[in-house]
């Protein structure tokens, strides 16, 4: 493959270069829920939205290396774990991420730490408020 810019000579070499990824992290960024947590029973009854985003540090070289799916984590499992999660009513957000860092680590073994970022809109704290939220980071031990 070449270059089409004129000061750029870019083609394919097979050789490969040996390197070492020092940190690695998949992120799912801006998940949006609508669910039912909170300490007021308004909060239980009417819900709210919620906003979560969450890096999973986990080693996914090899599956830079190799295009292959099986050696790293699936983002889609990871979306549907924190789904579940959601669905399921906690008093406190930090309860809440707790368990979805819990479901994480127990579901992939390869995670090495989780942090979690929960954010819910418009409180009922009264006060002009767009969100509240929690970060949290959870290692495995």
């Amino acid at each position: 493959m070449r270059s089409t810019c004129p000061n750029l000579t870019v083609s394919y070499n097979p050789t490969i270069i040996p390197m070492k990824a020092t940190a690695t992290y998949i992120y799912l960024n801006g998940l949006k829920f609508y669910a039912y947590h909170g300490v007021l029973p308004q909060e239980n009854k009417v819900g709210a939205e919620y906003t979560v985003d969450v890096r999973l540090s986990v080693d996914f070289s090899e599956a830079a290396r190799t295009d292959n799916l099986k050696k790293t984590i699936n983002y889609a499992d990871v979306f549907e774990l924190i789904k579940i999660e959601m669905q399921i009513p906690s008093l406190l957000i930090e309860h809440l991420s707790y368990r979805i860092a819990q479901k994480l680590l127990q579901s992939f073994p390869s995670l090495r730490e989780v942090k979690i970022n929960l954010y819910k809109q418009n409180p009922p704290i009264g006060a002009d408020c767009s969100q509240i939220g929690i970060e949290a980071i959870y290692e495995r031990l």
